[in-house]
């Protein structure tokens, strides 16, 4: 599985083109503290609701949770789906708060 870490994606971030974010936690922690920009589909929703992020199918996308466990099961079903540009962010946020925004709350 592709990983980038939150340094590196810190960096694409800031490209012309950046990824897109996938938060595959749940609603209260994405309340709680969320990556700039991100659209959250909940994993056990992910099945139902794939649909809704068909266009981003030739994007880049990192999908995102807490530690980075979720993120490999939703990147395992959206390969299955066709998406192929799939990168978990290692660590998820809980890593990102540590290395990139010491601002994000942890949990």
């Amino acid at each position: 599985m592709n990983q980038i870490t939150p340094t590196q994606l810190a960096e694409r971030l800031e490209q012309p083109a950046p990824p897109v974010l996938l938060d595959v936690r749940e609603l209260e922690e994405h309340n709680f503290v969320a990556l700039p920009g991100s659209t959250l589909i909940p994993l056990g929703e992910l099945e139902d609701r794939s649909h809704e992020i068909d266009s981003w199918k030739a994007r880049e996308i990192v999908v995102y949770c807490h530690h980075g466990v979720r993120s490999m099961h939703a990147i395992a079903f959206l390969n299955s789906q066709g998406f192929q540009r799939l990168l978990n962010l290692a660590g998820g946020i809980d890593r990102w708060s540590l290395e990139v925004d010491s601002a994000a709350p942890r949990y």
